[in-house]
């Protein structure tokens, strides 16, 4: 370690300081419908979630080396480029949190380190296969694999319910709702844990700290399970309000298939390395689950809304990371300015946020704004009427009502 420089050892506490906004953002993908359908109390399912991800980040280092060894060539990155990425990251994590959006903190790293590699290296830099086949084949196909399977799984699951008794059946699934919730904690410690690792182990091997190639020394992985597991009991309550109340409204049942479904997703790409977004993934099996009940629908303008962000998220990290990445490159005060803008932009969307506060006491009020009807909506409930006067209970046949 004796090479462990000054820039290295900001470069570090920047990517812990990522990695614990990915916690706070990311506490949504595992216990936002656990807490909207009510199987857990709020404190209770953050606490559970962050020791779950802390144990989660010792499973497996495959995402990890993807972004190490992978993403962008090792040689003549410099810990500054890896620095600026963090920026980019930070500042899009914070900005959505602040709206209450679910982008993927992925993603916005991914961005953040090619358009910092770019700037510093030419695009010969970046591994495009990788990117294409590991990254945005994955965004794309993630979502729609975990929404098909959550809305097959919550159609099977009211089925083989239909003659149960309402109460066990409701408690049965909650329970089974904490233990899939648990599991999803456990796959994102496994997938997004192992990002932050993979950057801090880029950058000891740009600072030549370690040899090239080298699997994250045990101290990074520890560092960054705490890391993200802090930031996960903090909880992120604007963005697990909009997961559990926003987007659909979700009885125990469709939580159940939601959380399952997602969970198996992410676990098998950590398995095959797929810097997969645990974002999406939830988000299209919430969606997916949202759909598969009679009755069910998706808010879309909360959905459009959270796409645009998809979309975006990429570009607009790498935007500010090539940014940070060009002021960086006048040496020390360079480093010094982006640092202090990075704090000072970071204490102002702080301060924004507290005009108005939610969390655990406040995070399943029913005041969200509801969607007005429109096409997608009207030609849902066409085809799949909700049941009039009541909510739906495991075990019995919505009412049916005559049609006009």
């Amino acid at each position: 370690m004796e090479n462990f420089s000054l820039i290295l050892a900001i470069v570090v506490v920047t990517a812990l300081a990522f990695d614990f906004t990915n916690g706070f953002h990311d506490t949504a993908n595992a216990m936002a419908t656990t807490i909207s359908t009510g199987a857990m109390k709020p404190k209770a399912a953050v606490a559970m979630s962050a020791v779950l991800n802390l144990v989660g980040a010792f499973l497996s280092v495959e995402v990890a080396n993807t972004i190490s060894k992978g993403l962008v060539n090792e040689d003549g990155i410099q810990p500054e480029v890896i620095f600026a990425a963090l920026v980019g990251a930070i500042l899009w994590n914070l900005l959505t949190w602040l709206v209450g959006l679910p982008s993927s903190s992925s993603h916005a790293l991914m961005g953040g380190l090619i358009g910092a590699t770019i700037a510093s290296a030419g695009a010969g830099a970046v591994h495009g296969d990788v990117l294409v086949t590991k990254v945005l084949i994955p965004a794309i196909a993630a979502p729609l694999v975990a929404g098909l399977a959550a809305m097959l799984a919550s159609r099977l699951t009211y089925k083989l319910g239909r003659n149960s008794n309402g109460e066990a059946a409701k408690k049965g699934y909650r329970t089974g709702q904490i233990a899939s919730a648990g599991l999803v904690s456990l796959a994102h410690g496994t997938n997004d844990a192992q990002k932050t690792m993979g950057i801090i182990t880029l950058a000891l091997v740009a600072g030549g700290a370690v040899a090239p190639d080298s699997d994250p020394p045990t101290w990074v992985i520890l560092s960054a399970g705490l890391a993200i597991a802090l930031g996960t009991y903090l909880g992120g309550w604007r963005i697990i309000r909009t997961m559990g109340k926003g987007l659909t409204d979700l009885q125990p049942q469709q939580g159940f298939a939601a959380q399952t479904s997602a969970a198996t997703v992410i676990l098998a790409s950590s398995h095959l390395g797929f810097s997969l977004s645990t974002t999406h993934s939830v988000s299209g099996s919430v969606m997916g689950a949202g759909l598969g009940r009679k009755g069910g629908v998706v808010r879309w303008s909360t959905a459009t809304r959270m796409f645009v962000a998809w979309g975006l998220t990429l570009p607009a990290a790498a935007l500010v990371a090539a940014i940070a990445e060009y002021v960086t490159s006048f040496g020390t005060w360079g480093t010094a300015f982006v640092a202090v803008f990075l704090v000072a932009s970071s204490a102002a969307i702080w301060v924004v946020s507290r005009r108005q506060v939610i969390d655990h006491t406040n995070v399943n009020d029913t005041n969200v704004t509801e969607e007005p009807v429109d096409v997608v909506t009207t030609a849902i409930t066409a085809v799949t009427p909700p049941p009039t006067g009541t909510v739906e209970e495991p075990g019995t046949e919505p009412a049916r009502t005559a049609t006009v």
